[in-house]
């Protein structure tokens, strides 16, 4: 590899950064698009939640056979071609006439942005020192947390000026735009060795799937990491709604500020681990801490009143923006040609947890009746959440009781 250079860390970082922040826009935006689908197609909750878990669920059966097409094929050329899938399902979804073609479209794009994540950490843990990979990983999940705000006023305004199909339109061409830009940018990286066997792959994904600290941190993320993305990208937007009470604009300037708390804390949380493990802390304990005090915002918006919880949202997701900590204290802990492996490993379990929230949640949701204007009343809204507090001690609990393995 050639050295490092400020150019060259620019060429691996920016494209797909920009691929980034679009599928987290991608994964987000129904949150807004909530009443326009609902009012278009009769969604109930349980509907609206499956249909946006769709794309978590798309995205998460491709990981596994991802990571080995990372490893053996690289980030470049892997990334480019799924984001054309993404751009495609873009399409479908603001043409659809029914909850199928809903449904296809928005399973293809979970599908096409399956990469935007895992391609960069694989490349960061390729190019960059191993000590900058924490810092690296950081601000390319605060990118993702601008196509988070990207999700709030600003496509509110886009939908009073192109509606939500027009909104979809534009975003594939812009997804269109990105996977060009990955692929005649970013550099190919050269192998030192030759790719081994398939089968020797599989035998190493094993390994990684047995492996007694990866089970320890899986089962931790999944129930933590999946409440937060879960709740962040649906229901969050219509608890405040309807639990809060606040009116369709009143929605969207609070989710900006919640999603500008996410961007933040992606930030901070790669710039602190960074300085702390300079000092000897490691990064685990950093990401631990943060989790534990996830926990503790969401047992709070749990039992305070709605209108008092609101603001907690954003250090909610300031909280939650720790998961970039757990990928990147655990797939270094990996042989490098097994990062790809190991952090879409981790990346499955997190976003079968996100399924199972965002779909989980409108479940439950559902067993109260509607309320005046079609809300659903406070009390639906807090048992979801409580069950997910449940499930999220257990994870932590597991983490607690794997303590013999150790982050290396």
């Amino acid at each position: 590899m050639p050295e490092l250079t400020r150019a060259l860390a620019l060429r691996v970082f920016v494209p797909f950064a920009f691929g980034y922040f679009l599928s987290y826009l991608g994964r987000v935006v129904n949150a807004v698009l909530a009443p326009h689908l609902t009012a278009a197609f009769e969604l109930g909750a349980a509907d609206l939640g499956f249909l946006t878990s769709v794309y978590f669920l798309a995205f998460t059966a491709f990981q596994l056979p991802l990571g080995i097409l990372l490893d053996r094929f690289g980030p470049r050329r892997i990334d480019a071609g799924l984001l054309l899938v993404a751009a495609l399902g873009a399409f479908l979804f603001g043409a659809a006439d029914g909850i199928a073609g809903l449904t296809l479209g928005r399973g293809l794009m979970g599908l096409g942005v399956s990469a935007c994540l895992m391609a960069p950490f694989t490349a960061y843990r390729l190019w960059f020192p191993a000590p900058r990979v924490a810092l690296a990983n950081g601000l390319l999940m605060a990118c993702g947390g601008l196509g988070a705000i990207a999700g709030t006023v600003p496509v509110e305004v886009g939908l009073g000026l192109v509606g939500w199909r027009g909104v979809l339109a534009l975003y594939a061409l812009a997804v269109v735009a990105a996977a060009v830009l990955v692929f005649l940018v970013v550099p190919e990286g050269e192998r030192e060795d030759a790719p081994p066997p398939i089968s020797q792959q599989f035998r190493e994904l094993a390994g990684i799937l047995r492996d007694p600290l990866f089970v320890r941190v899986a089962g931790a993320t999944m129930a933590s990491q999946g409440t937060f993305i879960g709740l962040q990208s649906l229901w969050i937007g219509p608890w405040l709604a309807d639990a809060a009470g606040l009116s369709r604009p009143a929605v969207a300037d609070q989710l900006f500020l919640i999603a500008l708390g996410m961007t933040v804390g992606y930030a901070s949380m790669g710039v602190l681990a960074d300085r702390l493990e300079r000092l000897g802390v490691a990064t685990a304990t950093v990401a631990l801490a943060a989790t534990i005090g996830l926990l503790a915002t969401q047992a709070a918006i749990v039992v305070l009143p709605p209108k008092i919880a609101v603001p907690l949202w954003i250090l909610f997701t300031f909280l939650g923006s720790s998961n970039v900590l757990w990928y990147s204290a655990l797939y270094q802990s990996f042989p490098v040609e097994m990062a790809g492996r190991a952090a879409t490993a981790l990346n499955t379990f997190v976003f079968l947890g996100t399924f199972a929230c965002q779909w989980g949640v409108g479940v439950i949701v559902d067993l109260w009746p509607r309320g005046p204007g079609g809300a659903y009343p406070a009390e639906a809204y807090q048992a979801a959440f409580a069950a997910l507090l449940a499930v999220e001690l257990i994870g932590l609990g597991w983490y607690w009781l794997g303590s013999r393995a150790n982050f290396r």
